[in-house]
């Protein structure tokens, strides 16, 4: 299944202690970079959830983000020593004192100091619970991936067909064109002397020939069209192989439109590198 690496995925979910959020988004990238926020209160669980992205993701700039809400419930059954409270904002406020410099704490800072609360009486949160709502936002931002990724393919193989046409028009026009050729060429010949040599035409006619024969770069180019289907068969990450047939496609339209003698040859190889330049765009954002 093709993959764009853009796409967003929210999801949340609750149970008797706490509601959380997962918030991911993805941007193409050509490795795959994992961003990843967590509250304080999970930051234990930071390896196993980037192990978790990185497991369900190829390629791509992911950022994760984490939100986690207690329940009041949850959070009034919490314990505190008061008095080592106090004994800590009075530690803070003799330390301000001597820098010289008022430091912001915070009630989270102080619950965090080792005694004020309860031990026992701290929320643990379920681990398990947070993993899979992870697993959950993971797997509706790879049906969002998915879905974009088939959308991309589409136009990508809608560009491909153009290619193709094109192609089968270059090769309609060339016999006219070495018929033009000729005819231009056995008239400067004409103008130059009194009677056509042969022999002379015949090695003019042979030397352009060679130099405005398209022939390769045509069969490459139907060559690349068929890799470029067959790749969207393939299972797993295609964007680094689509990347380089891209370029591929380029030096082949870019060749035609160097040899080419002949506007309508020209024209159809501008309309080549446009076709191609915006196959390339949609390309950068598939995995």
């Amino acid at each position: 299944m093709v993959k764009s690496m853009t796409a967003f995925a929210c999801h949340k979910a609750e149970n008797d202690q706490c509601s959380i959020t997962w918030e991911l988004k993805t941007l193409n990238h050509r490795y795959l970079e994992v961003y990843l926020r967590l509250p304080d209160e999970l930051k234990r669980l930071e390896i196993a959830s980037r192990q978790l992205l990185q497991q369900q993701l190829g390629r791509g700039k992911v950022e994760a983000s984490c939100q986690l809400h207690f329940k009041h419930s949850s959070i009034s059954s919490i314990k505190v020593n008061i008095p080592r409270v106090n004994d800590v904002i009075a530690a803070c406020n003799e330390i301000e004192v001597q820098m010289g410099v008022g430091q912001a704490i915070s009630a989270f800072d102080v619950m965090a100091y080792p005694g004020v609360v309860d031990e026992s009486q701290q929320l643990v949160i379920d681990e398990e619970f947070v993993l899979e709502s992870l697993d959950i936002a993971l797997k509706m931002l790879n049906e969002n991936r998915e879905q974009e990724g088939e959308r991309l393919k589409q136009m990508v193989l809608g560009r491909a067909k153009q290619i193709r046409n094109i192609v089968q028009v270059i090769r309609k026009r060339q016999p006219d064109v070495v018929i033009e050729v000729r005819k231009k060429l056995e008239k400067k010949l004409a103008e130059l002397t009194e009677s056509v040599d042969d022999d002379r035409l015949q090695q003019e006619l042979v030397y352009l020939a060679q130099k405005m024969d398209i022939d390769e770069e045509q069969d490459r180019l139907m060559s690349h069209l068929v890799s470029l289907q067959t790749a969207f068969t393939e299972d797993g990450p295609i964007g680094r192989r689509l990347d380089f047939l891209m370029q591929e496609f380029n030096r082949e339209a870019n060749t035609i439109a160097s040899k080419s003698n002949d506007v309508e040859i020209t024209k159809a190889a501008v309309d080549l590198k446009v076709l191609i330049e915006q196959m390339r765009e949609q390309v950068q954002n598939i995995e």
